[in-house]
């Protein structure tokens, strides 16, 4: 699940963004009110939203908008997208690689064609970027797109992928960690698998079996989401 966050000194604009927010995906959205609350969070955002005026008056105390996104920069490189009320103030973003700008007051379908933009480009990073894993001391990366599913064993999680067919990888990590690096391709049909969708062949209301002939259980309160995320996929394919 995608995480963003929102920064804005207005409340009715906050609260504006996270209903627009809220409407054009299923996303965890957290919102702050300054600079120093947003900076202190420790979670790792997908999307920042962030009023790039914030703060502006010299006697605020607090620290403005682009001097928010420039300590942001210095260890992330988290899509961020600008809101603000003055134009001039746009070309700042280019110093701090924003994605987009949003002007206030925020139009629904300019703001909902930022996102979906912003959306895509994340599937498409996530999609591309090798995940590396740590196996017997040595780190390994290993394309997501070879990635046929991953199960539980134990503490350990073994990925079945393409081109090891008779042996896996094999290493320690929690499997919600693992799902939210590998994205939207992948579902968690059981506490124990996690399925790479485009190697679904078909599936009944307890399995689902793969390109490579394994079949994975498939959760019965998981089913509907199931059906649901893999739908999305096929359009989307």
């Amino acid at each position: 699940m995608l995480k963003i966050a929102i920064c804005d000194d207005e409340q009715p604009i906050r609260d504006y963004l996270k209903k627009l927010t809220e409407k054009c995906t299923d996303a965890q959205v957290h919102v702050f009110a300054n600079g120093e609350e947003l900076l202190s969070d420790p979670t790792v955002y997908d999307i920042i939203l962030l009023d790039i005026s914030l703060n502006r008056k010299p006697d605020s105390g607090k620290p403005n908008g682009m001097e928010v996104a420039k300590k942001i920069r210095e260890t992330s490189d988290v899509i961020i997208i600008f809101v603000t009320a003055l134009k001039e103030y746009v070309f700042e973003g280019y110093d701090v690689g924003a994605f987009h700008y949003l002007l206030k007051p925020v139009d629904e379908q300019k703001f909902m064609e930022v996102m979906d933009k912003a959306i895509s480009q994340i599937k498409k990073e996530k999609n591309t970027q090798p995940l590396i894993i740590r196996m017997d001391g040595n780190y390994i990366k290993i394309p997501v797109n070879n990635i046929i599913y991953a199960e539980n064993e134990a503490r350990k999680i073994v990925l079945h992928t393409k081109n090891m067919k008779e042996e896996t990888y094999s290493f320690y990590e929690k499997m919600e960690v693992l799902e939210q690096k590998l994205g939207d391709h992948f579902f968690r049909s059981h506490r124990g698998f996690l399925v790479n969708l485009q190697e679904v062949v078909r599936y009944d209301n307890a399995n689902i079996e793969l390109k490579n002939g394994d079949r994975v259980f498939l959760a019965k309160q998981k089913y509907n989401d199931f059906v649901t995320a893999y739908m999305n996929y096929l359009r989307k394919a």
